[in-house]
């Protein structure tokens, strides 16, 4: 038996229940929403429905009503998932920012939610493609830019953001990342343009990095695009390909040029402190010698001050030392031994350079051997005993 066969509908055809015995539960509820939408549209037994029911078209209509006013609230809700943000508009303005979460709204057409990812890298290239979906290489409308010593260099900058205000991002500019793109390349070309080729292709990258950041960041924070950069990568700067080889030759020749610079600063570091230290150990030596003159000088005087006083009081003994003295300074530079007999008249010759070849023999045995060896004269012989031999040879 079907449900919506005449009779009144008031017996379920499944539990056998009778509405009349309590409140109808929400498959019944149900039912008898379809039988008052036949009723209404001409179905089939819906005059006899309704007229047995005892309800109006326009209780139904009512109830159908507040059902699908249920239904339309319930599709208000939404989730915003981590690392997200929900901007809600009424009628296309702007209304609120909704934090991750459960939320609600009006629905559609009343209020709209768009999702922004604020935690997404997102990137933009300027100067080159590196993407599969686009020919990678140089653009070299973006990245041929001129330099403050009206040179050509070629360009390649990746620029790395991230949502801050996703309200800001969605209504304040209509296209965000070509607004940054175009910034970004006339940024660009304006730091490049107050800098010098050389400082750009080698020691001034990081601080051209840093400074075009900076800029990129002052104008979008002028504009409210609600973007934040976070890194600024200058992937390549080079010349333009025709004249690559001709730079290349001059980098060569600067690198020569730095080489022999370094070379001539070694070469100075080692030179400079060994001269410092010669002329320093020069004016000691003058010094010392200055000291040693002096004090050598000093003891002369007072030696010849205290010989003088000597000679003063004994004329003869002094004047007899000094002889003896200088005549021993002068044969101790000489090898010729001068060898006086007393009381002889012969003046002996010793060839003491050959003497001393080999083991030295002391003059004074020398002289007693040859004296041994020659005849000795009549007058002496009886005072051979008491003679003495003086001997002086040279050291």
């Amino acid at each position: 038996m079907s449900w919506n066969e005449p009779g009144g509908g008031k017996k379920d055809p499944w539990s056998g229940r009778n509405d009349e015995k309590g409140p109808p539960d929400l498959d019944e509820a149900i039912r008898s929403i379809q039988e008052k939408l036949s009723g209404i549209f001409g179905g089939s037994g819906g005059g006899s429905s309704s007229s047995e029911g005892g309800g109006s078209p326009m209780k139904s209509l009512g109830f159908l009503l507040v059902a699908a006013l249920v239904l339309w609230a319930l599709s208000g809700f939404y989730i915003v998932d981590e690392g997200n943000r929900g901007v809600e508009t009424r009628f296309g303005k702007y209304v609120a920012t909704t934090m991750p979460g459960l939320n609600w709204h009006f629905p559609a057409p009343i209020e709209q939610v768009q999702l922004v990812d604020v935690e997404q890298q997102r990137f933009i290239e300027v100067g080159y493609r590196s993407g599969a979906r686009q020919q990678a290489g140089s653009v070299p409308r973006e990245a041929l830019m001129l330099t403050k010593d009206e040179n050509i260099v070629d360009i390649r900058l990746a620029v790395q953001y991230q949502v801050k205000d996703a309200k800001d991002y969605l209504f304040n500019v209509l296209n965000p990342g070509a607004t940054l793109k175009q910034v970004t390349e006339a940024t660009e070309r304006g730091v490049i343009g107050h800098n010098t080729m050389d400082f750009v292709l080698t020691e001034g990258r990081s601080e051209i990095v840093s400074e075009i950041k900076s800029e990129i960041q002052l104008v979008m924070d002028t504009y409210k695009v609600g973007i934040a950069i976070t890194s600024v990568n200058l992937q390549d700067a080079q010349p333009p390909e025709q004249v690559q080889g001709a730079f290349e030759d001059a980098i060569k020749a600067r690198e020569d040029k730095q080489r022999l610079i370094n070379e001539a600063q070694g070469y100075y570091n080692d030179v400079i402190p060994r001269a410092r230290g010669a002329a320093s150990r020069q004016l000691q030596g003058a010094e010392a010698y200055l000291a040693r003159v002096v004090a050598q000088a000093e003891g002369e005087a007072s030696r010849f001050s205290q010989l003088r006083t000597e000679y003063e009081k004994a004329p003869e003994v002094t004047r007899k030392r000094l002889y003896i003295e200088t005549m021993e300074s002068v044969l101790s530079q000489t090898n010729t031994v001068m060898v006086d007999v007393k009381g002889g008249n012969n003046l002996l010759y010793l060839p003491l350079d050959k003497l001393t070849q080999g083991n030295v023999v002391p003059a004074q045995k020398a002289a007693s051997s040859y004296q041994q060896s020659r005849p000795a004269p009549q007058s002496s012989i009886n005072r051979t005993s008491s003679n003495r031999g003086r001997t002086t040879r040279g050291r």
